[in-house]
């Protein structure tokens, strides 16, 4: 089994308390079925959107984050394993994001 990341985009959080706790249970729901299959190694954590730094060189250009320039924002990850990226993708097909007009980037992590 490899290991993949799974960065998770979307333009902007659920409005409403009870979008955001519909989202939560969807959620909770997949990263179960992932579990349970064998599928998950880090549940998704969730990050600020509201701070962090772009650090763009070595000399110290460093710009407000996280990545203010894009319309969508990385809020949050989980680390998966799958046979192969093809297997990691149509995992990644079931994510609840899609349903909040999200992405998934899903990403291999290289054994050292």
């Amino acid at each position: 089994m490899n290991e993949f990341v799974y960065l998770y985009r979307r333009p902007g959080p659920p409005v409403t308390p009870q979008q955001k706790q519909d989202a939560m249970e969807k959620y909770q729901t997949w990263f179960k079925d992932l579990e349970a299959r064998g599928h998950l190694l880090q549940y998704g954590q969730p990050l600020d959107p509201k701070a962090g730094r772009v650090v763009r060189d070595k000399g110290g250009s460093i710009s407000d984050g996280p990545y203010a320039e894009t319309k969508d924002i990385v809020v949050g990850f989980s680390i998966v394993k799958a046979e192969n990226l093809d297997e990691a993708v149509a995992l990644a097909k079931t994510c609840p994001i899609f349903d909040q007009g999200g992405m998934v980037e899903v990403r291999p992590v290289l054994k050292m």
